[in-house]
């Protein structure tokens, strides 16, 4: 019966991950019990004192070792069951549906992941959207430009020879314009002037031979005309109102020379509405100017300020080159350049009143020929001589008289006078100027013409 009873605990446990070796230290105890209690019979029925003794002792030393034994017994068992139940698990399972049915997306992985490299492919730079792609399309409009001038030849012994054109300098220009077999290109009047021979490199290395169409010395703007054939592109001019300090702008033109033509310099815009002092062959001007720090070299002077879209917005001018001076360069904006180029295709020059004096700043006039002026009066401009024929003479104008307003509005120097004649007032109109003469204040009234002549 204890037989059939182990065997049935011992098929229990194989089948139920339980504690097998429990049951058989149970099964063991209980025939060891046995057995011993078997023997104690044996030797109480010969010797019944005896017996009574070893059966108080045997009690006693069963009582305390018994549970002691099934305490470890119990604890191996248990670990053992532990040991065994882990082995199956890791034996079994893989051979099963239980992982994939606990990650039942896990097969579809791969396959997310060979997307996504996929997808992962060099980018070219060559997009519709690209700077070079710019630059390139206008560069095409960019031209050379060189200054030939007569020059006297003389031989090795000093004797006079007959004059030919040299090469006197070389800058930038801008095609704008292709019409009636003609193409039109704006630069800076001092690229051209003094030209006996101007001619014109484009894009693709063909020369072509110049002819000037107007110039503009205070805005030192020009415009010159050559054959449209070989021109394939135009520039466009773009709002140069619309700047804003640090914007990105790029400067193309032929730094030192046509060696290097269509150079591209990057930049932004440092600031707008910069006023300069510039000396020109009509004398000083106050031009307004876009001042970057896009390289800009002698040269570049006729070439194109564009921003990203790839309109012109500027013609560059100038640079400052003093000794730690750098970025430093500005251009005329293309606002001021518009209106100046479309009267000189239309009149060949521009047209603005005329006073008929000459003129000079009083700070530069030594205080000895300044007369009898108030020791307050320290700027305004002197009359240095007068056009006998000009709107000047007839107004009462002479040489000495010191001008210091123009309509109520303070004169200091010869710029700010040209500048409110040349911006403010048209022919036609009146001025009434407030002048020092004797170190006395008189007001003098003149009509201002167009012309050096009276009409």
């Amino acid at each position: 019966m204890e037989k059939e009873q182990f065997e049935q605990e011992n098929s229990i446990d194989l089948s139920i991950p339980a504690n097998p070796s429990g049951h058989l230290n149970e099964v063991e105890d209980e025939q060891i019990s046995s057995s011993d209690t078997l023997k104690e019979e044996a030797e109480s029925k010969q010797n019944p004192v005896t017996d009574l003794k070893i059966d108080e002792k045997s009690t006693n030393h069963a009582d305390l070792k018994s549970p002691m034994k099934k305490s470890v017994k119990g604890f191996a068992s248990t670990l053992a069951a532990g040991v065994i139940g882990s082995v199956l698990t890791l034996t079994i399972l893989p051979h099963t549906d239980y992982f994939k049915n606990f990650q039942p997306q896990a097969e579809d992985r791969p396959v997310q992941m060979e997307n996504n490299s996929a997808q992962v492919k060099p980018v070219s730079a060559n997009t519709s959207n690209s700077i070079a792609d710019t630059v390139e399309k206008v560069s095409k409009a960019i031209v050379g430009i060189e200054n030939y001038q007569q020059q006297q030849s003389v031989d090795f012994f000093g004797n006079s020879g007959p004059s030919q054109n040299v090469e006197q300098g070389s800058g930038s220009g801008v095609i704008f314009e292709k019409q009636n077999g003609h193409a039109y290109i704006v630069t800076n009047n001092h690229v051209v002037e003094g030209a006996s021979k101007l001619e014109v490199s484009l894009y693709d290395g063909t020369k072509a031979h110049a002819t000037v169409v107007g110039t503009d010395a205070l805005t030192d703007l020009a415009v010159l005309k050559i054959e449209g054939k070989n021109v394939s592109s135009t520039a466009s001019f773009g709002d140069s109102t619309t700047l804003r300090p640090g914007d990105q702008v790029y400067a193309i033109g032929n730094p030192l020379g046509l060696d290097l033509s269509r150079t591209v310099t990057q930049g932004i815009v440092s600031a707008t509405n910069r006023s300069i002092s510039v000396p020109t062959s009509a004398g000083n001007w106050e031009t307004t100017v876009i001042q970057t720090d896009a390289a800009i070299n002698p040269g570049n002077s006729g070439g194109a300020l564009i921003n990203p879209q790839g309109q012109v917005v500027g013609i560059n001018s100038m640079k400052i080159a003093e000794s730690g001076v750098e970025g430093l360069g500005f251009a005329i904006p293309s606002n001021d350049v518009i209106p100046i180029v479309n009267q000189l295709i239309k009149n060949g020059k521009i047209e603005r009143p005329y006073i008929g004096i000459g003129l000079a700043d009083l700070d530069e006039v030594p205080q000895v020929y300044w007369g009898d002026l108030p020791k307050n009066v320290t700027k305004g401009v002197i009359v240095m001589n007068i056009d006998p024929n000009s709107a000047a003479a007839r107004g009462g104008f002479q040489p000495k008289d010191v001008i210091v307003s123009m309509n109520g509005e303070k004169i200091a120097n010869s710029s700010e006078l040209r500048k409110y004649l040349y911006s403010k007032v048209k022919s036609g109109d009146k001025i009434k100027f407030e002048v020092y003469r004797d170190g006395k204040l008189k007001n003098l009234t003149v009509k201002l013409t167009n012309q050096q002549t009276s009409d």
